[in-house]
């Protein structure tokens, strides 16, 4: 059973909400290319601000965290209670204390705080190779998806020079009319499949102005060509690349050293904290008085700190099983995205070398049979339709390395170079 390559071309659309504070609709830009695109995402991406603006809060969190306590202002009268001269007491109290964590817990408190700062920016990391991933695939899908158009839009022109030698034949009483019919049928159902076209190349538009901070119905203008994908690097160095790079792994590590520090925290929390202070005292009629205080915490409640221990080190073990699990998933990412790079682009060289050559000269053939009466009309008619879709599937498995490129830098987690050698070609 053939499958139509037009309808294998609807893409995995992924649609987000609309931000109120969209501006109105600006005019296309003349000419968007690949890298552009990813920088506005990068800067503009609704996702991305309001993680970054998260981060930043966070960044905020180690000062506080080690910060002492404010200090105590005590003040105290004392008099008579007979008989007294309230408030004008016979002595008054001044006291300001200040109280201090027990050494060591400020600056274990301080690194939690700059660990979870560290995961937030993880969080941003992956957030951030999520969407370049999202722009790259729409952008290599929007490219392909129009030269898919376009090459229909020139299939055109062929249709209607087989409706002209369809109609001289049946006029020379060589042909059928019936002949003519399906020629000028295949122009009809052409038409339909760009209809087809034009409503897909609308959603992926529509999916890479949302990525890009722009209302959806905004204009995009012309695509640069993308960059061609050549063959990558061989897995092993991916792997490694990967284990190094990939932010879910990096904030799996960086959970793991949280946990360790609170653990270290929660087994300081059995030494007491302390207080040091001064008290003046202004007695009437005797010398005035200056006294130092010291207040020692009595850490009495341990199951407290048990419990708080036990938590950190169950919290840090499943950290060690979060990591993982992150390890394993990116060797997964990463063989599976490589295998269906290769994949597609061998799919992509066998289009271009071998099928369409050979569809061309089917096509050639049958056309100049044709016209001499050798061949009938259905065979010049599945010769165009052959040539026609490899010449889509060419276009559309190109498109796909684009994706499945875009897709093994996600799973590395960094952005790298995967050129074709192509681009290394001199000029003539």
């Amino acid at each position: 059973m053939k499958i139509d390559p037009f309808l294998l071309l609807i893409p995995a659309a992924l649609f987000m909400g609309p931000d109120p504070g969209y501006s109105q609709a600006r005019p296309a830009d003349p000419l968007l290319t690949l890298t552009d695109a990813v920088q506005r995402a990068v800067s503009d991406n609704a996702q991305l601000s309001s993680l970054r603006a998260k981060r930043d809060a966070m960044l905020e969190r180690p000062g506080q965290a080690k910060a002492l306590p404010n200090p105590m202002l005590s003040y105290g009268g004392m008099d008579m209670a007979k008989g007294g001269t309230w408030p004008d007491t016979s002595e008054k109290r001044i006291m300001v204390q200040q109280e201090f964590p027990w050494f060591g817990k400020r600056s274990l408190r301080e690194g939690i705080a700059e660990k979870e700062a560290e995961i937030m920016q993880r969080d941003l990391d992956a957030m951030t190779c999520d969407v370049v991933m999202r722009v790259k695939e729409s952008f290599y899908d929007l490219y392909a998806i129009r030269r898919v158009i376009t090459i229909a839009q020139e299939e055109e022109a062929v249709l209607r020079r087989m409706v002209t030698i369809a109609g001289t034949r049946y006029a020379s009483g060589k042909g059928s009319q019936a002949d003519l019919i399906k020629a000028q049928t295949e122009i009809t159902m052409l038409k339909q499949r760009l209809l087809e076209l034009q409503a897909q190349e609308n959603t992926v538009k529509a999916k890479l102005n949302t990525l890009l901070n722009r209302r959806a119905d905004e204009p995009l203008g012309k695509l640069e060509p993308p960059p061609k994908v050549g063959a990558p690097v061989e897995a092993a160095r991916l792997f490694a690349e990967a284990a190094q790079n990939r932010p879910e792994v990096l904030a799996a590590q960086t959970r793991i050293e949280r946990y360790r520090l609170e653990k270290k925290l929660m087994e300081k929390e059995y030494l007491p904290d302390y207080k040091l202070g001064i008290e003046y005292r202004d007695i009437q009629s005797e010398d005035n008085m200056l006294m130092f205080t010291v207040s020692v915490e009595l850490p009495v409640w341990q199951s407290k700190y048990e419990a708080g221990t036990r938590e950190a080190e169950r919290m840090q073990a499943a950290s060690r099983a979060a990591l993982e699990a992150a390890e394993r998933q990116s060797a997964f990412d990463v063989q599976d995205a490589h295998f269906k790079l290769q994949t597609a682009l061998r799919t992509f060289n066998m289009y271009r070398t071998d099928l369409v050559p050979q569809a061309e000269s089917r096509f050639s053939t049958s056309e100049a049979g044709y016209q001499e009466g050798k061949v009938d009309f259905l065979d010049l008619l599945e010769s165009e339709r052959f040539l026609l879709n490899t010449k889509v599937m060419t276009a559309m498995s190109e498109g796909a390395a684009g994706v499945q490129a875009a897709r093994l830098e996600r799973a590395v987690g960094v952005n790298m170079s995967f050129v074709s050698p192509d681009d290394h070609k001199e000029e003539p």
